[in-house]
């Protein structure tokens, strides 16, 4: 049995580890050196000038000063980050590092023998993870791993170097991806395992989720998901040197080496993009700041001598354009000192904060001519959205009932104007992803709905026009990897649905 001291000391250790994981404290603004009134004046530029951001957080001397989040989105709702998840990887690869399982001058090849060419090129065999990790691996464009019949690794290996490795900056998904697997060559663990223990469970975070691929291989260069107070966390955890309360979870070496400038990667003095590359982090354009992103607005962003981490996800098009509002707006407002308290404008603050909204589809709640409409099935030919059928079913109360048949599955779809409405909807092939829905009659033959798949940037926005026996069906999405408005789909009406 152990002594009284030493359970006291059990005690007090699982306390401090508790509180260690727990919530990050929270502060006035004034209180850490920054003006509520710079922060809101942030939010309300970012309203104006933004697409749109889902949320924000401010952390300031290890405090969070500031934190809003755009309804649907919320404080409990993790969001994709994308390449933000590079960053991530990289930490899983300095603890490897750390623990003497790897070093950044292993070959590539070395942790793929039965993925090699019959006859690797020099440049190849040149390739090692130090290259992978900024992003010059000597590729001349982005390998083409996506493959359904070959392992990922292999389809990379496949590619030619035509440039020597370490010599040539190239943005590189799929470099990324091999720093995954090997993390999962050397430990049997995907990421997400390797990492919990390490990294997620020390600092508190409790479900973060990354995508696997076929083979079982965390995809390394996108797929996390976290909480915005979350990623926060992990920020402060590198302005901190790899410190989490009482212990030192990445080594500060790591931390120093990875967000320096290791390679130079464009001379544009306006891009945030142009300004060097570390270990997968980006460095920025004030002095000595540096920041994880990912596509569409997702930024976890640095800044060591403010002692400050700005937390943000976003659905943005314009990424440069939130960076510009954060150099204009909050970094020169930090201070070196506390402010005197200000109630009035930061009550002023915490109602804007509390009150963040994105626009839901406003219009009327129905249409002289709905009854022409309602009740009829309308069926679509094969289409690559794999919509089936849609009904427009009887409303009542201001909600209008949507029945929709995709993916060979019919559901239900309660909306109102003006108000964004939880539910979960089977999209691309998932059963159960949670959106937002909003939806209203935009003319007397238009029916139009936002949906919000609010663990992601997107907003989708269809648009319902029936004419005669035809229902036309469009769809335009917020932001996107290709273009934003599909092709339209034209539904025939069959006759009256049985409800």
């Amino acid at each position: 049995m152990k002594s009284p001291a030493l359970q006291s000391l059990a005690l007090f250790l699982a306390m401090s580890s508790c509180a260690i994981a727990g919530p990050l404290p929270r502060s006035t603004p004034e209180a850490q050196g920054i003006s509520s009134g710079a922060i809101l004046g942030f939010v309300e530029a970012a309203e104006k000038e933004i697409d749109a951001l889902h949320s924000v957080m401010i952390m300031r001397h290890g405090h969070v000063v500031a934190e809003g989040w755009w309804a649907p989105y919320g404080a409990e709702s993790p969001h994709m980050l994308f390449s933000l998840s590079k960053s991530f990887t990289a930490t899983a690869i300095g603890m490897l590092v750390a623990e003497g399982k790897l070093q950044l001058a292993d070959p590539v090849l070395s942790f793929f023998p039965e993925f090699a060419p019959a006859e690797p090129s020099d440049n190849l065999k040149a390739m090692r993870i130090h290259d992978l990790l900024i992003m010059c691996t000597g590729h001349e464009k982005e390998p083409d791993i996506w493959k359904d019949d070959e392992p990922w690794a292999k389809a990379f290996l496949e590619q030619p170097v035509p440039h020597k490795p370490g010599t040539h900056f190239l943005y590189n998904t799929p470099g990324s991806y091999m720093l995954s697997a090997i993390v999962q060559r050397v430990t049997g663990q995907t990421m997400l395992d390797y990492l919990r223990p390490r990294l997620f469970t020390p600092l508190g975070i409790g479900q973060p989720m990354w995508q696997t691929n076929d083979e079982g291989i965390s995809t390394g260069g996108w797929g996390l998901s976290l909480r915005t107070e979350d990623l926060a966390k992990f920020g402060q955890l590198y302005l901190q040197k790899g410190r989490w309360g009482t212990r030192q979870l990445l080594p500060a070496a790591w931390v120093e080496e990875a967000t320096s400038r290791r390679t130079s990667n464009g001379s544009d003095p306006t891009s945030d993009w142009d300004q060097g590359y570390g270990y997968q982090f980006w460095r920025c354009r004030p002095l000595h700041v540096y920041r994880g992103d990912g596509a569409f607005g997702q930024y976890c962003i640095v800044m060591p001598d403010q002692d400050a981490v700005i937390a943000i996800t976003s659905g943005v098009r314009d990424m440069q354009a939130v960076m510009n509002l954060v150099w204009q707006h909050l970094l020169p407002a930090m201070q070196p000192t506390a402010l005197p308290a200000a109630p009035v404008v930061h009550a002023q603050l915490a109602a804007r904060l509390t009150g963040l909204k994105l626009p839901a589809q406003t219009g009327v709640s129905t249409s002289p001519r709905a009854g022409e409409f309602a009740g009829r099935r309308y069926v679509f030919s094969p289409n690559e959205h794999k919509l089936d059928s849609f009904t427009l079913a009887s409303g009542s109360d201001g909600e209008t009932t949507l029945l929709i048949g995709h993916h060979d599955r019919e559901q239900a779809i309660v909306c109102r104007p003006g108000i964004w409405q939880k539910t979960r909807f089977a999209d691309h092939g998932d059963p159960g992803r949670p959106v937002a829905v909003s939806g209203a009659w935009t003319a007397d033959d238009t029916f139009t709905i936002k949906i919000c798949a609010y663990e992601t940037p997107f907003i989708t926005t269809v648009r319902l026009r029936f004419s005669g026996d035809e229902l036309h069906y469009q769809v335009v999405d917020n932001v996107g990897f290709g273009e934003l408005q599909r092709p339209e789909l034209v539904g025939r009406a069959t006759g009256v649905s049985t409800e």
